[in-house]
């Protein structure tokens, strides 16, 4: 039984590699006209991965396993295959096959609705998509809260009570933080940050930082693409995108940052995962941060710039060749309330989020309507960030997820940074991670990680993880801490 059941594991994953191609394919290189037929290749592969995992087959192999397999590997793969069956064979099959199809055309409506900022091409997608991801809870058993059941998809053992209780925790401190810097009178010099930043030279750049980081380029690539990502086809196939602003080289350096500390992750998965299950990322929180914290701990940190301004400089152009070190390290760091949530600053990211994720809590328990949602958006910017989007393009259709159908994941990105700050202060007493960043060899720091959470992929729980490495639970104080020091030093509070 036990290789009939890697035999079925192995086939599944066959269906997760194709589908995981196409889609970088569509995100990145597929022309317009191909999208109609593409979409419904995505319905159809995905219809057969359904198949597969609520087939009798599996369900006999999940029955006899669950009771007799003493391989570690296997009962934790088993385990997976049972919650995955349990969800999965409560849709019937025609019904994901209609939603993912959807979910596909939605992504490809939202890239036109963005760039003609017009929400209503969009409106008609996310309703259906919002439709079902409701009826999907029910089936689910869902009753008094379907969101729950959306969100435990992502970030298993996390509940909306508990997000509650960190993101009010979090959003008290952080509006307070922005209020007293708004009140500093202290205000970097940003207007360097514009000049002119080739592409070519920008991903030269990101190209050499993600060499040094220690991304793997015989297993993976880098591409450019609307709405940055990494996706893992395999563990020797792990892609990483991102965005030029030939205005704001910011964008393409932190956007390939984070996106290679997701790549990291999944290029570091022990083989002995290989071909099931539990060959990803525990949760899209612990995903999210492995990415922010590369992105934030080391990328903006003083000693990661001390090291590579340098090295910057030698691709930038002139322009940048006289500025003052301290001066681009306080512009790169400004605290500055933005539309964009991935130009976010690190002090108001959080911020962002939570204007997502109550707002599709809201979608999903029927407290708000989609038609309503760019006023709410707008609405909910202005009272955290205190600034109102011009437009939906830099308001409600900034970001891909909600087309995507992927109601819950927002949270993920918080509790990310939360979890980032947590591992971060560990790191701290296990290497001298001033002296590495110093270095320049982040090998170190890439190896702790990859003993730490990577190897495990999906063997371990996200909460047992953090429990695991720091001894601690998740705690909020470890982010709101590491904010208010570094903020207090740039800005003199």
């Amino acid at each position: 039984m036990e290789q009939q059941f890697k035999e079925l594991l192995k086939e599944q994953n066959s269906y997760h590699e194709a589908l995981a191609l196409v889609q970088w394919d569509l995100r990145t290189k597929a022309p317009k006209k191909g999208v109609e037929q593409r979409a419904e290749v995505i319905g159809l592969l995905s219809q057969k991965l359904h198949q597969l995992t609520t087939s009798n087959e599996m369900k006999k192999c999940i029955d006899v396993l669950k009771d007799q397999t003493e391989d570690p590997i296997l009962q934790r793969a088993v385990e997976e295959c049972e919650n995955e069956y349990l969800r999965s064979s409560k849709i019937p099959d025609y019904e994901y096959k209609a939603y993912v199809t959807i979910r596909s055309k939605s992504e490809s409506a939202w890239e036109q609705a963005r760039e003609e900022d017009n929400f209503e091409l969009l409106q008609p997608y996310l309703e259906k998509l919002v439709s079902y991801n409701k009826k999907f809870a029910t089936y689910w058993g869902a009753t008094t809260n379907k969101y729950d059941a959306l969100l435990d998809l992502y970030e298993p053992g996390i509940t909306t009570k508990e997000l509650d209780q960190v993101f009010g925790q979090v959003r008290e401190h952080l509006t307070t933080l922005v209020e007293q810097i708004r009140q500093s009178n202290i205000y970097p010099n940003t207007n360097f940050l514009t000049h002119h930043f080739p592409k070519k030279d920008q991903r030269s750049f990101s190209l050499a930082i993600l060499k040094q980081m220690g991304y793997d380029f015989d297993a993976g690539r880098l591409d450019e693409t609307v709405h940055p990502f990494a996706i893992g086809i395999n563990s020797n196939d792990v892609r990483v995108t991102t965005r030029y602003d030939e205005t704001d080289f910011r964008t393409s350096v932190f956007g390939t940052i984070h996106e290679g500390g997701h790549a990291l992750y999944e290029q570091n998965i022990s083989p002995d995962l290989a071909q099931t299950p539990l060959a990803t990322g525990t949760s899209m929180g612990i995903h999210e941060s492995q990415s922010l914290f590369w992105e934030n701990f080391i990328g903006r940190s003083e000693a990661f710039w001390e090291t590579h301004f340098e090295l910057f400089k030698s691709f930038a152009p002139s322009e940048f060749h006289s500025i003052d070190f301290n001066d681009f390290y306080r512009a790169i760091n400004e605290v500055k309330p933005s539309y964009i949530r991935i130009e976010a600053d690190e002090l108001t990211y959080c911020l962002h989020i939570i204007v997502r994720y109550e707002l599709e809590k809201a979608l999903i328990d029927g407290d708000l309507k989609v038609k309503d949602l760019p006023e709410a958006w707008n609405d909910k910017m202005e009272a955290y960030l205190g600034i109102r989007p011009r437009s939906n393009k830099e308001g409600v259709l900034q970001d891909i997820h909600w087309s995507a159908g992927d109601f819950g994941y927002f949270p993920s990105y918080a509790l990310g940074y939360m979890y980032a700050a947590q591992l971060h202060d560990q790191l701290k007493k296990d290497v001298n991670i001033n002296q590495v960043i110093a270095s320049g060899d982040f090998s170190s720091i890439k190896q702790w990680l990859t003993k730490n959470i990577h190897q495990h992929g999906k063997m371990k729980k996200p909460l047992d993880l953090i429990q695991e490495v720091t001894g601690k639970s998740l705690d909020a104080t470890y982010l709101v801490n590491y904010l208010s020091d570094k903020y207090a030093y740039i800005y003199q509070l």
